[in-house]
């Protein structure tokens, strides 16, 4: 869990489909500390609303415990893509 993806002008809807694609955690850090794991509903409500309102996004950066949903969310986050419910 080395490498971060730094988070620029996202939809939230396409990122939380994207996350919920992922096999593993992903977490969203802020300039503040804050860690939120994003594969939980729960944190997903609080965390993003929160995160929008103060509009700490472009501070925010994402975490993965999978290697493999890096490149999920890497794409997502430099080209937009949004994978295939399967």
């Amino acid at each position: 869990m080395d490498k971060n993806i730094r988070l620029h002008n996202v939809d939230f809807d396409d990122l939380i489909k994207t996350i919920d694609e992922c096999s593993g955690d992903v977490f969203l850090e802020t300039k503040d500390g804050d860690i939120l794991n994003l594969k939980s509903k729960l944190c997903q409500l609080i965390g993003l609303s929160t995160i929008l309102k103060n509009s700490e996004v472009s501070e925010a950066t994402l975490r993965c415990a999978n290697p493999a949903d890096e490149t999920l969310l890497f794409r997502f986050n430099l080209y937009g893509e949004v994978p295939e419910k399967e």
